[in-house]
This record gives C-alpha cells, structure tokens and sequence, in this order.
C-alpha cells in the first residue's frame, strides 16, 4: 500500500475539500489527485462539454457528472480530476464560471491516489437527451411538389 514511501488509498476514495494550506499538509503524507467539484450544473450538460470548457486550463484526467442528492432542485454535479495540482488552482482561480448558460459554484478538492487508476469512487449518471421540440415543418416536407421549379 505504500509507493516510493507515499501512502496510498484503497480504490473507494473520499473527495475532500480544505484550504489549500491544509492540501499542502496532506500531500506530505499522500500521493494526492487534484480537481474540481462543479456545483449547480444543467441536468442536461454532459462529460464531453464539461471537459471541453476546462480543458483551457489543462489536461483532464477524469469528468464524472453525478446528480446532486442533496439539491431538490433538478440539479447535477461533477468531478473534473485535472493532471497536477497547478491546472486545477489556474482553473479555480479564474472563476466564476458560466458552464451552459447557468453560473456554477466550483470548489477544489483532493483525493488520494489509488493503488489503480479505475473509478469506482464516483458513479457517473445517465445524463438525459434534451427532448427536441418539434419544428412543425412535417407537414411541408411530406409533400415536396413546392420544391419543383417547373412551373
């Protein structure tokens, strides 16, 4: 359980969020991972456009969207692990941000790295097609002579 004399964790792992002075204390003792907890999403984002929108701050490692149990709201959260702990500060630090026309709430975590890279610690959730709403245009399109130019 131990690697190059840093501890490591079991593959459940917890996401903590402290004060970065705390962070630093933790890492003298663990090989940590580093990201961003994102509060408030649209139920409707999906992994692909959450890791495009921080991919400006550097290289995602893991994006996991799961629903937020602890909101009534229609509401999801995600977990964005970025390659090193500089990426993810830069992507903190230049909040607030606007991910899908909704403004998030973006808290730093840490977790301890795992004896494997898999992710059982976060489950992520079926994210839900947007219905798409019907432009009414069905009716012209079934018969087409309005398209013959030979009149």
């Amino acid at each position: 359980m131990t690697s190059g004399g840093m501890k490591t964790a079991p593959n459940k792992r917890p996401y903590i969020c402290i004060p970065k002075k705390l962070i630093d204390l933790l890492a003298e003792q663990y090989e940590l991972e580093h990201g961003l907890l994102v509060e408030d999403l649209n139920p409707y984002i999906n992994e692909g456009y959450i890791q495009a929108y921080f991919r400006e701050w550097g290289t995602i490692k893991s994006c996991k969207i799961r629903k937020n149990p602890n909101s009534g709201k229609q509401k999801s959260l995600a977990f964005v692990k970025f390659s090193c702990e500089e990426e993810a500060d830069m992507a903190d630090w230049v909040g607030p941000h606007n991910i899908g026309g909704t403004q998030v709430k973006v808290r730093r975590f840490v977790t301890f790295k795992g004896e494997e890279d898999s992710e059982q610690g976060v489950d992520g959730a079926t994210v839900k097609p947007r219905p798409r709403p019907s432009m009414g245009l069905g009716y012209l399109l079934e018969d087409a002579q309005w398209l013959d130019e030979d009149e």
